[in-house]
């Protein structure tokens, strides 16, 4: 079976980080800390946060 990444409905602004943490099977605020680490210390953060909000589809079966 294979897995698909989604945004999770475990939101905090959109659901990205959320979706990360149940593929990878880690805790989802782990992989939001990770991600404010990266974008103050590389900047692109922020700009990539945005283009997997934007690009990854919503959990199946949410509202």
């Amino acid at each position: 079976m294979n897995k698909r990444l989604y945004k999770s409905n475990n939101r905090k602004i959109c659901g990205v980080c959320g979706g990360i943490g149940d593929y990878l099977g880690v805790d989802p605020t782990f992989i939001r800390l990770l991600w404010v680490i990266f974008a103050c210390c590389a900047g692109c953060g922020i700009l990539a946060y945005i283009i997997a909000a934007i690009i990854m589809e919503d959990e199946p079966g949410s509202f």
